[in-house]
């Protein structure tokens, strides 16, 4: 896979919000207006180019019963350096992402890349895939606050739309509005892929980025149940 593969495939072919399904909670939650979605991109991005660096040029010292663990203190740390240059530059930012903001230590698109591919591939090929998934990340966020943004507050970029102020549809600024445009916007990937000719991704236990994590034990589960 050349750097341009390894950087492109995050956009669309292994998107980590519509394709991988992972980060949908911040996804949801901070894509009701546009101006948070690219803070929230832009800050998970900077601690999964961080974090994928770190795990990559480390991942032959760290021990492999410990790996979990010390990838997520590592993760910690630059969600904190994040956490602490938002606050100070950016108050107001702070203050719209909320706990959104300290919780990309637990978002599973920077630990499942982290376990994914920085633990066997070199940093730079890390910091390429941590670019791509950053990129594919925030793009996803950008589209569907643009979409929730627009038509349920009649605005961009915090801009009133004259015309759509008073046709506002103010469920898409709640959560049912959030699902349905996260929907809509996963089939017209797969759409996209199909007309690729790319087999449609399974969601099942072995097709899950932290499979290894937990020693591929309900793959092993799932295997056995299919059999009988």
């Amino acid at each position: 896979m050349t750097k341009l593969d390894n950087f492109t495939k995050g956009i669309i072919r292994e998107n980590p919000v519509l394709v991988l399904v992972l980060g949908t909670c911040p996804t949801l939650a901070t894509s009701t207006q546009t101006s948070n979605a690219i803070g929230m991109g832009a800050a998970a991005t900077i601690v999964l180019l961080c974090s994928n660096a770190a795990i990559s040029a480390l991942r032959k010292v760290i021990p492999d019963k410990v790996r979990i663990p010390c990838y997520i203190v590592l993760i910690a740390a630059f969600v904190t350096i994040v956490q602490m240059l938002v606050k100070a530059f950016a108050p107001s930012l702070n203050e719209a992402l909320g706990i959104y903001l300290p919780l990309i230590v637990v978002n599973c698109i920077i630990l499942g890349r982290a376990e994914m591919y920085a633990n066997k591939n070199t940093v730079g090929d890390s910091v390429v895939d941590a670019l791509g998934m950053g990129v594919g990340f925030t793009l996803t966020l950008f589209v569907m606050a643009s979409i929730r943004e627009i038509f349920g507050s009649g605005a961009w970029f915090g801009m009133a739309i004259p015309f759509l102020q008073n046709f506002k549809i103010s469920i898409m600024t709640l959560a049912p509005g959030g699902f349905f445009v996260f929907g809509c916007l996963i089939a017209v990937v797969n759409r996209i892929m199909m007309k690729k000719g790319k087999p449609r991704r399974s969601l099942g236990c072995k097709s899950c980025p932290c499979a290894e994590a937990c020693g591929k034990a309900s793959c092993e589960t799932e295997g056995k149940g299919a059999e009988a």
